[in-house]
């Protein structure tokens, strides 16, 4: 038997008219044979093969056929070449149908976020809802101001205003409500009305709402959901007839505000007047100045990485602890 071995590949089909008058019967082996010219010696290589398995093994990774010659052997036994060699691999989609993510790992970047969830580790310290409960969302979304830190705001405030068991009455500015703990102890300590400032609005209906309703003050209360800065622009609107707020809590991000730009644009504002106090918390490294308007600075402390700057009258300086 003679073979010819052109450049590319020569398939040879034995027994093509012997096998029943048949051309190519379904059983029918068909040998392969085929060449291609390198560098080393010529060498042949023969493939044992059934017809309908054909498609199979030239598509098949592996094989040490080129896209080229695989596109002649399939053509060659009536096949569509463009169908199969289309065909990515499985390994191939099941890479295209997972994207990763940035760190790298499989999931689709629109997969929508984990709902939010709260928990109950928060409570009033003192005053009618003392002991009650308030709830928090879970994570570092909102970093409310820590019981101690509070409980000694509320101290310092009581006996700057001449009555340490309570606050004197008043209206109660709470920026950066988050929860509400802030402005909800200044209602159960004996203020008449709390203003609540949160730009969220799921933490409004899901946790400062909630906590209104559960200590019984949501009568009291006024929630505004926008930014701080857009109250402090429009404060004269919020302001009304009732002159300005008696007491203003400041616990904003500490990463999200200039303390030097935001207590300037509070201080020009008409929220302060000559007898309001304000309560502060700052990170360290942060400049206070002793003034803030015509407020002077009651007392300034530290509690581990938190400080807390309280500003008042001058008239309550005498009687800061």
């Amino acid at each position: 038997m003679v073979i010819s071995s052109p450049s590319i590949l020569s398939p040879l089909l034995l027994n093509t008219k012997s096998y029943f008058g048949s051309l190519s019967p379904p059983s029918l082996p068909i040998v392969d044979i085929y060449s291609r010219p390198t560098n080393r010696l010529s060498s042949a290589l023969v493939v044992l093969c059934y017809r309908s398995s054909i498609p199979s093994m030239v598509v098949q990774s592996g094989n040490g056929l080129t896209s080229e010659e695989k596109r002649i052997l399939l053509e060659r036994y009536g096949y569509d070449a463009d169908e199969f060699l289309s065909e990515a691999s499985p390994k191939f989609k099941k890479k295209k149908e997972q994207p990763k993510t940035r760190r790298g790992q499989p999931g689709s970047p629109e997969d929508p976020k984990p709902p939010r969830t709260t928990h109950k580790l928060l409570q009033v310290i003192g005053g009618k809802a003392r002991r009650k409960k308030l709830l928090s969302p879970k994570g570092m979304d909102v970093r409310p101001m820590m019981e101690v830190v509070k409980g000694a705001a509320f101290d310092i405030l009581q006996a700057a205003g001449g009555c340490p068991a309570s606050l004197r009455p008043g209206r109660w500015l709470d920026l950066y409500s988050g929860t509400g703990s802030v402005g909800i102890e200044a209602l159960s300590r004996g203020c008449s009305e709390a203003h609540f400032v949160e730009i969220d609005p799921w933490v409004v209906s899901d946790v400062l709402r909630p906590n209104l309703e559960w200590t019984e003050f949501l009568d009291a209360s006024v929630i505004h959901t926008l930014r701080v800065e857009n109250f402090i622009e429009r404060a004269e609107q919020f302001v009304g007839n009732h002159g300005p707020f008696d007491y203003i809590s400041v616990t904003p991000p500490y990463t999200q505000v200039d303390y030097g730009v935001l207590m300037r644009q509070i201080s020009e504002s008409v929220l302060i007047g000559e007898d309001t106090f304000i309560v502060v918390e700052y990170p360290s490294r942060t400049v206070m100045l002793d003034s803030c308007g015509c407020l002077v600075k009651i007392t300034d402390r530290r509690f581990g990485r938190t400080f807390l700057a309280i500003y008042g009258p001058t008239w309550a300086q005498k009687k800061k602890r």
